[in-house]
């Protein structure tokens, strides 16, 4: 396994078997609450890990032992006038767009708290695993904001818009049991388990096309909300992609030989 540094928060882990990489948040101190710094070292290693043809699943975990994220750092937006406000946005932005644009599949792995912005960076990836101490929320509202890391657009297209409305109005948060029975959360695991089950999850993932698993992820995220007629051409040219890659040949020759595929990622 081999780690790399982006900047003094952000620890991305390539894992040597599997083509996984997991992205720590690793501001323990703070409960990783996401400082400008922080947001900006998000975003550089959400574009290191796009660009790496090697990664074919990215896990997103906490180095703290009770919080997954606390959110925004309020007590570094304190200090802020309305100019470093607005400078700092697109900097915060990028963060949460870096998780949510990643080419490949991702995986959070939660446990305790994750609140507002933590919330919103789960919500980015394509599969959430919580374990039991898990706590989510959003609640910007009771501080005077909004969610502005793509909550009021991911929630509802977890739970609906009824429910993400009544979330994101009430502030209030949400426990495992009940994130799961919402659909907040894919997976409840026992405690302890989250960062464990997810890289197993991320592992079976990276198993299979990279070249099949960016054209699926492009199709689902290209299609939702779409018309389905809409949503079936946005599907065909997905398929057109892949249908003549050198990983179709190989999937079907590997199923016909009674092996496993040596995908050649093209």
């Amino acid at each position: 396994m081999s780690e790399e540094r982006f900047g003094e928060f952000v620890l991305v882990r390539r894992h040597e078997r599997g083509h996984v990489a997991e992205l720590v948040l690793d501001r323990p101190k703070a409960m990783n609450a996401v400082s400008t710094e922080m947001a900006r070292s998000i975003a550089g290693a959400c574009a290191a890990l796009g660009e790496d043809r090697d990664v074919r699943a990215v896990v997103l975990t906490s180095s703290h032992e009770r919080a997954f994220c606390v959110g925004a750092d309020l007590k570094e937006r304190n200090s802020f006038s309305d100019a470093d406000l607005v400078r700092q946005r697109p900097v915060a932005r990028a963060a949460y767009t870096g998780v949510l644009q990643l080419p490949v599949p991702s995986v959070a792995a939660v446990h305790g708290f994750a609140l507002g912005g933590g919330c919103e960076l789960a919500l980015a990836c394509d599969v959430i695993v919580a374990d039991r101490t898990a706590v989510m929320g959003l609640p910007e509202v009771s501080v005077g904001v909004i969610p502005g890391g793509g909550g009021t657009q991911l929630l509802p297209r977890r739970v609906g818009s009824a429910r993400a409305a009544e979330l994101i109005f009430t502030a209030r948060r949400v426990e495992a049991e009940e994130a799961r029975e919402i659909g907040l959360v894919d997976v409840l695991v026992d405690e302890g388990r989250d960062r464990e089950d997810a890289l197993a999850m991320a592992a079976r993932i990276a198993g299979n096309s990279p070249v099949g698993l960016r054209a699926a992820k492009r199709a689902l995220r290209l299609g939702h909300g779409l018309d389905l007629p809409a949503g079936l051409e946005v599907e065909d040219a997905a398929w057109r992609s892949v249908a003549f890659s050198g990983d179709r040949a190989e999937g079907v020759a590997a199923f016909n030989e009674k092996r496993r595929p040596e995908w050649p990622g093209e």
